[in-house]
């Protein structure tokens, strides 16, 4: 065989048979994943914040365009490990979707909302370079876990285009949600059952909120929950909500109470209790459950 610059379509296949080989048989459908690092989308303040992109191909479409997931790691509102998520989040990209897992500035230097605004710019980084990284800019679903999963509800409820917009002129609306047991409501005093400290100043909650008592301010408990913001007039996307029925860090009750409440104002949303599982695991990854993710996405679009 001659030593050139082959493509894929040139260059000849070895066919000779190979007594005790074995040949497996392919499509080119078969699904890879690449991984762009640290990816930054945004500077807000001088905070340099980062996404890591995961991005779907095939052999016969190796720059195929795919619906993209915005992931929102949880952390409890304070410094995220983005990287922790990227093994079972892959399971995402590996059925079609670019996902990327994004930063927000943790309560440690911004107050509420930040992160919410920081989550919608994330947004719109994507779709303005949808053709970069092969994004269809139609298809955008918002996600997260945990505190991410609370931010990603605020994400996707909110649709002023003008407010902390680092891409004028780019949308940051999505087709859906996806809450995976996000802490959504801190108005029941075991909303955090393992939490001593709930809403006094140094709690996850108090400090997100400027490191305020929020026992002492129900207005602000009020402003942090999703469920006291959802209204026949608000305007939210079809919402998926998963929330494990042993969940120490979140009471799986606050999901519950947000369903009822989207519910209850006409909203589109689907509830998956997921049996024995505690805040977050392998659980909510497995073919099953990415069976009802992928399935409710692909209905958004």
């Amino acid at each position: 065989m001659e030593v050139k610059e082959w493509t894929y379509e040139e260059i000849p296949e070895f066919t000779e048979e190979v007594e005790g080989a074995h040949v497996i048989s392919t499509t080119g459908d078969e699904m890879g994943v690449t991984y762009i690092p640290n990816v930054v989308y945004a500077e807000p303040d001088g905070v340099r914040l980062h996404m890591q992109i995961l991005q779907p191909f095939t052999r016969n479409q190796p720059e195929m365009v795919c619906p993209c997931i915005v992931f929102v790691q949880g952390s409890a509102w304070m410094p995220q490990d983005v990287y922790a998520q990227l093994p079972r989040v892959s399971k995402l990209a590996e059925r079609g979707y670019v996902t990327a897992i994004v930063e927000y500035r943790h309560s440690g230097i911004a107050p509420f909302p930040a992160q919410i605004m920081d989550a919608r710019n994330a947004v719109r980084f994507l779709r303005a370079n949808a053709a970069q990284y092969h994004i269809n800019p139609d298809q955008i679903i918002m996600s997260g876990d945990s505190s991410g999963g609370h931010t990603a509800m605020f994400a996707g409820m909110i649709h002023d285009e003008t407010e902390s917009n680092l891409y004028p002129g780019v949308s940051a609306d999505v087709k859906g949600i996806v809450n995976f047991y996000g802490s959504t409501s801190v108005m029941a005093e075991d909303s955090n059952p393992v939490q001593i400290l709930h809403c006094q100043p140094d709690s996850p909650e108090g400090m997100v909120m400027g490191h305020v008592d929020l026992r002492n301010d129900p207005e602000l408990k009020r402003k942090l929950s999703v469920e006291c913001n959802v209204t026949e007039d608000t305007v939210i996307p079809p919402t998926l909500i998963l929330h494990g029925t042993k969940d120490r860090l979140v009471n799986c009750e606050g999901s519950v109470i947000l369903y009822r409440q989207l519910k209850k104002c006409g909203k589109d949303v689907e509830l998956y209790l997921i049996k024995g599982a505690d805040h977050g695991g392998a659980e909510f990854w497995t073919p099953e459950a990415l069976a009802i993710i992928d399935g409710f996405i692909r209905r958004c679009m």
